[in-house]
């Protein structure tokens, strides 16, 4: 009965990891997918993705790769922010009209974007990179924001 039941288990694990769309954004060959799956919002988090392109003038790898994953933070970064702004608080009003009408509530937020966990990071063939943040939903009602659910 054990083994029956482990065997059920590994076949539902099995099936619920073919289907998830965690596949990455840049192919084995080193270029950028001309399709993804956007992660978006789940349950408990926000996700961003950003791109960054690398200076092909710096002769060093290491340069190259760190620029365009800095850049790629700042993009995935403004990319959230984006996406936060058009989130609904409870009273029906958007983060954008709060954040205009109140300076604590922008500088909260701005250093929780900041703050949004890489979660992934690849680099193309051209050291260019591609990332993932993550913010935790809690943070968000944490900074002050009240969501509407």
């Amino acid at each position: 009965m054990k083994k029956l039941m482990f065997a059920a288990a590994v076949a539902v694990l099995a099936v619920g990891c073919s289907s998830a769309p965690n596949k990455g954004t840049v192919s084995s060959s080193g270029e950028i997918e001309r399709e993804w799956v956007e992660e978006g919002v789940t349950k408990n988090y926000v996700f961003a993705r950003g791109i960054g392109a690398a200076d092909q003038t710096l002769e060093n790898k290491t340069q190259r790769m760190a620029t365009s994953r800095n850049s790629a933070i700042v993009n995935a970064q403004y990319n959230m922010l984006s996406f936060v702004k058009g989130v609904n608080l409870e009273g029906g009003i958007t983060v954008e009209k709060a954040l205009e009408t109140d300076s604590v509530l922008a500088t909260k937020i701005d250093a929780v974007i900041k703050g949004a966990q890489v979660v992934r990071t690849e680099w193309t063939a051209d050291d260019g990179c591609v990332v993932i943040l993550r913010l935790a939903k809690k943070t968000l009602k944490d900074a002050g924001l009240k969501i509407a659910e």
